[in-house]
């Protein structure tokens, strides 16, 4: 079997380049990983620059987030990582940014409801822009570990769901490749910009 890492690593770091271009990973914001395999991560390192990234910019984490890695730290949200990956073994990547739209419209409503938008159609099973996709809004918090059993407990009720924002903070998406997830990403920009335009629209 190849090792992973290195492709997995270049994918990432040219992921955070093409959100660093769009303003979506300021600062040290956002994160990154990938599945290794079935027991084991590649996630990004805390405090590194997601448009700057290179090879010791991560670090490799099991399912529970703990770094595999003596004096590395992964990033504090990782365990919102690991959670997806324990969910699911088909998911294989996970990337959280931090673009203006996803954060003033977590500010600012409880859910983003997107409907009857073609790039609807960019998550996967779904065939029509007729319909609704939701993305809930959860409330910061530090304590990762509650957290992510609330977002557990509503993926639980959910199973449909394509991405979830933090309030003030970001959106999260997953998908079975980091080029699956980085279209989820784009698709995902793309329309919060177009609620975001339509709320100051119906003003």
């Amino acid at each position: 079997m190849p090792d992973l890492l290195p492709y997995l690593r270049a994918d990432l770091i040219a992921a955070g380049q093409f959100f660093h271009h769009r303003g979506w990973v300021p600062a040290t914001s956002s994160n990154f990983s990938a599945r290794l395999g079935a027991q084991e991560i590649l996630v990004t390192r805390s405090g590194q620059h997601k448009g700057r990234l290179d090879e010791n910019g991560f670090l490799r984490a099991d399912l529970q987030g703990m770094s595999l890695e003596e004096g590395k730290r992964p990033s504090a949200e990782t365990g919102l990582h690991a959670l997806m990956y324990q969910r699911d073994a088909e998911i294989g990547c996970v990337l959280h940014t931090h673009s203006v739209n996803a954060t003033v419209l977590s500010m600012r409503l409880d859910a983003v409801t997107l409907e009857g938008y073609e790039l609807q159609k960019a998550f996967p099973g779904i065939q029509t822009h007729e319909g609704q996709v939701v993305v809930p809004v959860f409330a910061n918090s530090q304590d990762i570990p509650a957290l992510a059993a609330e977002v557990a407990a509503y993926l639980d009720m959910h199973p449909e769901t394509v991405a979830y924002l933090i309030r003030g903070h970001g959106v999260y998406t997953w998908g079975a490749t980091v080029a699956d997830t980085l279209r989820h990403i784009e698709a995902l920009e793309f329309l919060f910009e177009c609620v975001y335009r339509q709320l100051l629209l119906d003003r």
